[in-house]
């Protein structure tokens, strides 16, 4: 008879105590390391993020944030989305030292060594919490999928190509031609 060994669930209590020197994510109590992102997906999350804080200050939307800043969805599930965006409605969530709670706008920008986790795991993960959208942003095919969070999880709005204009059902107004970020 072969026993199965219980699997260790880390909760945000051990999410704490990990070391400073490298980046994690709690993902149903599993610790994943998030290796540091290359060069092209800091120059998208830079541009992108420039463009979102920009409107969202003009507007006087809310708040957007950058990773590395924690977003503790749960016990056992702590995240750090490329790009955050909460609304003044929902400035409560904002803490000095996390966002608690679901985001109204998350940003995940693929990597190589975490697409497949952004679109399956992350994807049902944000919303089985809540986050109102969701983007997908591929630098290296030049799309950006946008997401709204309906009845069965999240639909796709739109897959938006190079060239093209996205716009957002959560940030009413805000367009962006994709040329000027990648």
């Amino acid at each position: 008879m072969v026993i199965a060994k219980p699997r260790v669930k880390f909760t945000y209590e051990d999410y704490l105590h990990t070391p400073e020197d490298q980046y994690y994510e709690l993902l149903d109590g599993e610790l994943i390391v998030v290796p540091a992102p290359g060069e092209l997906h800091q120059s998208v999350s830079a541009l992108l993020g420039w463009k979102l804080i920009q409107f969202a200050s003009e507007n006087r939307l809310g708040r957007v944030y950058h990773a590395p800043f924690d977003v503790v969805l749960s016990d056992l599930d702590v995240v750090q989305p490329d790009l955050i965006f909460v609304s003044h409605a929902r400035a409560h969530i904002i803490t000095d030292a996390n966002i608690q709670g679901a985001p109204d706008l998350v940003i995940e920008i693929l990597s190589p060594s975490t697409a497949a986790r952004d679109k399956t795991f992350k994807r049902t993960l944000y919303a089985m919490h809540g986050v109102q959208e969701y983007w997908m942003v591929d630098a290296i095919a030049k799309t950006a999928t946008v997401l709204l969070l309906g009845e069965r999880g999240f639909e796709v709005v739109n897959t938006y190509r190079e060239g093209e204009i996205l716009t957002s059902p959560t940030l009413r107004g805000f367009t962006l031609n994709l040329n000027e970020i990648f």
